[in-house]
């Protein structure tokens, strides 16, 4: 199955609220909302991305328990970015005293934050042309690293706040450098 966008804006407008009440009330589905208002009903990950994800997030989380500098979102986790899209990142982090900065309540629905660090893992029902797309409005936005992981071609693309993307063949390991100090994720499990 592959995702399916929907515009409303010639019928409704949906309120913050509103579209947080229609992800709760649909729980089975996983939503995201771009800056222009146009909802997209994701597909579910194939359990193979899946387990890959979580490996990912596993060792995100392990390194954060450790260095103990922020916060670990799975890719339940909803951010309301400061362009007003709703998104949804595999994996993402947040420095501590940016999430700590949030009022309790902020934090209990889309945190109105971009995270510094996001993670895409394309699965094979994903549009590489649309993940770009999110990767540069995480930027756009003020996440400071990315990564698109691509197992099909093998690559990996490499989002840094202010430059270019870089792209990488096989790599065997990526650096969480400046964002995630001292992070590597071993990255010949997930291909």
């Amino acid at each position: 199955m592959n995702s399916l966008t929907i515009s409303l804006q010639s019928v409704i407008e949906l309120t913050d609220e509103q579209f947080f009440q229609l992800c709760h009330n649909n729980s089975d589905l996983r939503f995201e909302r771009n800056f222009q208002g146009d909802i997209t009903i994701m597909a579910p990950a194939g359990s193979e991305t899946s387990a890959r994800n979580s490996d990912v997030n596993a060792d995100l989380v392990f390194w954060n328990r450790r260095t103990k500098l922020g916060i670990v979102f799975d890719s339940s986790g909803g951010f309301k970015l400061p362009n007003g899209s709703d998104r949804s990142p595999d994996a993402s982090w947040i420095k501590k005293e940016r999430w700590e900065a949030l009022t309790v309540e902020e934090r209990s629905r889309f945190a109105p934050i971009c995270p510094d660090f996001v993670m895409e893992l394309m699965s094979p029902s994903d549009s590489l042309k649309t993940l770009q797309t999110k990767m540069q409005e995480y930027m756009d936005n003020g996440a400071g690293l990315g990564w698109l992981i691509n197992r099909r071609d093998r690559e990996v693309e490499v989002y840094r706040l202010g430059q270019p993307k870089e792209i990488l063949k096989s790599p065997q390991s990526l650096s969480g450098e400046d964002v995630l100090p001292d992070f590597v994720l071993d990255i010949t499990t997930i291909w």
